[in-house]
Parts: C-alpha cells; structure tokens; sequence
C-alpha cells in the first residue's frame, strides 16, 4: 500500500470531516429531475436529460466563484491525471502550428519513441479524421485512451514523398511535473515545477539532490504559469525550505472544523539554502502558497510579477463515478495573516488574467501585514514580488513562434538542409574519425546566432512564405537570436538544454542571479 504524506493525510482528515446532509441532497435532486422531466415533457424537440442536469449543476455553482466548478467524464479524468502525475496514451510532446499539430519531441521510452516517430513530425489525421479543425488540446485528447487501447496516426514527414500510418498501443505515460532542473552557473540551481501533483516533493528532491552534487549553494524556484494543483503537496513543498514550527498557511471557513493553522513539522536539509521564486500573472493557488509562506517567513526573496491572486480552497465532492463538485470549502491567508484572493466580480477579467496583461490592485486597496522581519507585504492582489520584472515577447517574436518557423529551422539545421548547418560539425558527427574539418566550425556550447545564421533563418522565412517588415525583424533581434539558438540546441541535445537557453537570456532570472546575496542575507537574520 502506497504510504500517504502526513500532510495529505491531514488535508483528507479535514474534508472527511464535512457534514454530508444526505436529506438535503435528496430532496435537490428531487426538484431538479421534475424540472428536467417537464422539459423533457414539453421541449418543441428532443433533449438529452443528462446534459440538462450536468447544465443545471453548472448554473448553480457559476452564482458562487470562479473556482467552484462542475467535473464531468472527461474533467474529472484530466484531473486524475494531473494529479496522479501519469496518463495512458502515445506519449508525445505535440504544439499546434497554424493549421497543423506538430510533434516537438516523443518521450524517451514511449511507445511513440520506440515506433520511431520524429521531431518535426505532422499529424495529419487521428483514426482517419483529419487534425486540421482541431487545436492541440483536442489532438491531445484523442491521442490518449485506456491502456492497451490503440490508436492509428497519420504521419508527414520531410523527406517522404507520401503520409504514411502509424499504430500504436497506449501505454502508461509520466506526467512530470518538475521537468527541469540544472546548473546555471557553477553553484547557483535551478529548478521549474510545472504543477503540484502527487509526485511534485518527490520529484523535487531527486531534484534537489542531483544539483547539489553538482555544486549547488543557491536555488531559483521557478513557478511561473503553475496554475497550482494539489493543497497537501504544495504545504510538503514548503516544510523541504521552513524550519520546523514555521507557519505555511492558515485555511478558514464557514465549518468551524476547516479552521486549521498548518505549520512545518520536519527538519529537512534545504532549510538554509539560499533561495529565489519566481512568480508571475499565471501563478496560482498551490504557488502563491509556497511563494506566500516563503515570503511572510522571509525565507526568500520573491522576483516576477505579481500572482493570479486565488486564495481559496476546492475539494472534490464525488457525485457519481464519473462526475464530481470541485466546492470553494474556505479561503487560505499567509503566514502574516493575509487573503491574497483577487476580487472576482468582474468575471471576465479575473479569469483571463494569467493570459494578459493584468490590471494591478492599487496598493490604496489592499491590506498591509508585515513578515517575521517586518517587511511591508499586501493582501487582495496576488502574490506581490520583492523585485518586479516581467518576461513578455514582441508580438513580431510570437507570430514567428506560432507558425512553427523556429522549430522547423531548428529541425533543417540539424539534418544540415539549410546553407549555414552544412559549415558545422554537429555533436554527434565530433566523435566520428573521417569528419571533415577543413572550412568547418564546431557547433558547442559557445554557438552563436551570427549575421550569417540570421541570414540562413530569413531564407527558411522566405520559404515558409512569411513575409514582415524588416523593422520589426530588427526591433525584435535579440529575442529571434534567443529563440532560433533555443530550439536548435532543443534539436541536438534535447527539450531541456534548450530551456536552459531561454532561462539564461531571461532578464527574470537574471535579477534573480543579481539579488541573491540579498536573498542570502535575509534568510541569515531569520535563522538567528
């Protein structure tokens, strides 16, 4: 038997101990199949009594909050598996590009690896239905199903001059939600967690581990665009970092039993190490609760942009076996007392925050508590950062991304199909004893995006038939150098060495890098 976390066993403690009314339940259901039968009854045509109900459930909870929500068959199991950290399919990293759905990379060990699919790959049809009127999120559906199951897709591939089929079987497939982790420079780590699901600490860890045999002294916790995820794994996050007795999070409700102040309860060996979190817009609840905790018991220094601002508590009421209620229980405060939960009464903005610009809660609006070492922090607007420092492409750099022109680039260079990749050695050509070398240059770790690549990649652009104004090619020069070296290295050495490219030229984490001996400063006073 799988051992429990003593914080989700707490957390489930909490829920279990919630007054059912099975009376009260009844009789709803009562009143809303008498609705759905007269409609049923009297309807100029014919309804599906279940999407009525499912609809009714929907409009009832929609009065509450943002975050009270209805989960269906296909919710509830995109729910399991975020939080089970695994799912059955072919296992494909897939991105939509224009009208077609690429894959960017298989897993390593999948079942689609071990048949042979490739970077660069089109999936033109799923089972026989073409992917051109479905975004990735559908494709990605579709790819998966129960284990065992198979699946026929239809490839493009450059190079072959006709599509050509590929059955594969579903199979068990990691969800890893902390996907990277490395060295940025000799002592200084980091680490991006994607989401918090039931193997986040442990993955964290291992994690943690491998860096600091590698030399780690200092971390950079990235949280950016984790939208959050499980409530106990976010509290065991927290206790790896506080000392123990350290406040994490305190959750209240209208049930006097939801009432809990939840405190670290382990010594852990990373309790002195040196630490930055990084925040943005995208951030929510599971992260502002770390990036709160951290931050109220002046354990780190926060760099970013302030947080979704979402500080209250869902759990996950079953109604039959595949469907459920995710009911808002209470709200959650920092460890200095404060709600960071963003007013909500304007439905439209709140929800699309974290995919633009946000509007900032005036300070005048928020409530004022202080941390452990009396630093000014506010309540009602997310979480705000120590040093604020946004990350945000040129529009000219993201119309360039979403036709896929970087990555198909990438993919010619490092099967030497365009003019400037057949003057270089690539790293798995290095090792080989005929290799030519005269008149060649070693791609390695120092490549850079010369006159001469830019003019390789304006070519591939003229290609595609991507046309743009040569001002906006220029106005957006350092973040096309960025991103053509980002996926050509992805190309060659993998997902994540490319990820480490775009941290490395991340004015986010750069601050970062620049105030950690402040960071170390401040958790030397709260240690004393």
């Amino acid at each position: 038997m799988k051992k429990l976390s003593l914080f989700t066993v707490i957390f489930f403690l909490i829920v279990l101990s919630v007054a059912w009314d099975e009376d009260v339940w009844t009789s709803s259901i009562d009143k809303i199949s008498t609705i759905i039968s007269f409609i049923e009854e009297n309807y100029y045509k014919d309804v599906d009594p279940e999407e009525l109900a499912y609809s009714s459930i929907r409009g009832m909870l929609q009065t509450l909050d943002p975050h009270s929500n209805f989960l269906d068959r296909r919710s509830m199991s995109r729910l399991t598996e975020d939080y089970r950290a695994k799912y059955y399919g072919t296992g494909m990293l897939i991105q939509q590009q224009d009208n077609r759905i690429v894959v960017i990379s298989p897993i390593v060990g999948g079942p689609a690896y071990r048949m042979g699919v490739q970077p660069g790959d089109v999936i033109s049809r799923i089972d026989g239905e073409s992917t051109k009127t479905i975004d990735s999120y559908e494709a990605m559906q579709r790819l998966r199903g129960k284990k065992g199951t198979k699946v026929t897709i239809t490839l493009v591939r450059e190079g072959m001059e006709q599509p050509f089929d590929m059955t594969i079987t579903r199979e068990e497939i990691p969800l890893y939600s902390v996907p990277y982790a490395f060295l940025l420079q000799d002592d200084i780590g980091y680490i991006f967690i994607r989401n918090f699901a039931e193997t986040t600490p442990k993955e964290l860890r291992e994690k943690m581990d491998l860096l600091t045999k590698q030399g780690m002294k200092n971390l950079i916790l990235d949280l950016r665009q984790n939208g959050g995820g499980a409530f106990p794994q976010s509290l065991e996050i927290s206790d790896e970092f506080l000392p123990r007795g350290s406040v994490i999070v305190s959750i209240r409700g209208r049930k006097e039993l939801y009432n809990q102040e939840i405190r670290a309860i382990q010594k852990n060996k990373y309790e002195k190490i040196p630490l930055i979190i990084l925040i943005d817009n995208g951030s929510a609840s599971a992260s502002e609760i770390v990036s709160g905790a951290m931050k109220d018991n002046d354990r780190a220094l926060i760099v970013g942009e302030d947080s979704f601002g979402k500080g209250l508590v869902q759990t996950v009421f079953p109604l039959t076996e595949e469907t459920a209620v995710s009911l808002t229980i209470a709200k959650y405060f920092t460890p200095s007392g404060r709600s960071i939960q963003k007013d909500y009464s304007n439905i439209e903005d709140y929800i699309l925050q974290g995919y633009r610009q946000p509007v900032e809660v005036p300070e005048e609006e928020r409530e004022v508590t202080y941390t452990a070492q009396g630093r000014k922090v506010l309540g009602q607007g997310g979480i705000t950062p120590d040093y604020k420092v946004a990350f945000r492409n040129k529009i000219f750099t993201f119309s360039v991304q979403r036709t896929g022109a970087f990555f198909t680039y990438a993919r010619k260079f490092a099967t030497k199909k365009t003019d400037q990749s057949r003057l270089y050695v690539l790293p798995d050509e290095q090792g080989e004893k005929n290799v030519d070398l005269k008149d060649k240059k070693i791609l390695d770790e120092n490549f850079v995006v010369d006159t001469l690549i830019l003019e390789d990649f304006k070519a591939h652009l003229k290609d595609l038939d991507f046309s743009y104004k040569p001002e906006d090619f220029e106005d957006a020069l350092a973040e096309i150098k960025r991103e053509i070296k980002r996926e050509i290295f992805s190309s060659l050495w993998g997902v994540e060495r490319g990820w480490k490219v775009l941290m490395e030229n991340d004015p986010v984490v750069q601050k970062a890098i620049e105030v950690l001996p402040e960071s170390e400063a401040l958790l030397k006073k709260s240690l004393q």
